[in-house]
């Protein structure tokens, strides 16, 4: 799942972002001012930041340039409600990668994301396969001998995660961590009962690819006949 560092000190404006990306899909993690942009961009590992210029404590200006002197790629929004020309050019001078002025649209905010991810995950193989199991990245559609899989987000988010990472062993902990944001109760039940769900769902097609390592976690390996 894409994970997102929402730091935007509107909290009206925070919750409603945050409430939309989730629908779509997206983990987010939501802070209010740069100080703690720059405490969470140090110990959590993010897709994309968006990030507001006028933040308390530390601007945004100074939250990105102390991105960038890191040598971080961290793909960066800037939202603000400086419009002017001038303001635009720093920005995009200091290393955003988009600049997106205030108010804008819901709908555009996403289409401008989507281009962003876009280019931040061309590394990544747009298919991924184990027996017959098939993960169509770019579409985030699932397919078992050709057979597609109807997964919700987050079955869905546990399998790319668990297929980027084939053949390792991943603990709980890490899944949820990179699969829900930063308020996920890790004592809770929701990551059994999506794990159960998904592994369900695939076997009911033939997909038996995941398998439970006790005391360790949960790894995605392709079973070899027997000679």
């Amino acid at each position: 799942m894409v994970k997102i560092l929402l730091a935007e000190d509107e909290k009206s404006l925070s919750s409603a972002i945050a409430k939309g990306l989730r629908k779509l899909g997206y983990a987010v993690d939501q802070i209010y001012d740069g100080e703690d942009a720059l405490a969470y961009l140090e110990i959590n590992e993010y897709d994309l930041l968006i990030l507001d210029l006028n933040m308390p404590k530390v601007d945004g200006l100074t939250v990105l340039n102390t991105l960038r002197k890191a040598d971080s790629e961290l793909k960066v929004l800037i939202l603000s409600a400086r419009s002017e020309i001038e303001d635009k050019v720093r920005g995009l001078d200091s290393g955003a990668n988009d600049y997106l002025a205030k108010p804008f649209d819901f709908e555009e905010l996403t289409a401008r994301i989507r281009n962003l991810l876009r280019w931040s995950f061309t590394y990544k193989e747009s298919h991924l396969t184990c027996g017959g199991l098939e993960l169509d990245i770019p579409g985030k559609a699932v397919a078992v001998g050709g057979v597609p899989v109807n997964l919700t987000n987050k079955e869905y988010s546990i399998l790319e995660y668990l297929m980027f990472h084939m053949g390792k062993v991943v603990g709980a902990e890490e899944i949820i961590e990179h699969v829900w944001d930063s308020e996920a109760d890790l004592f809770s039940n929701s990551f059994k009962y999506h794990m159960h769900s998904l592994k369900k769902k695939l076997s009911e097609n033939g997909g038996d690819c995941i398998k439970n390592i006790r005391g360790q976690g949960y790894v995605i390996r392709e079973e070899k006949a027997d000679a």
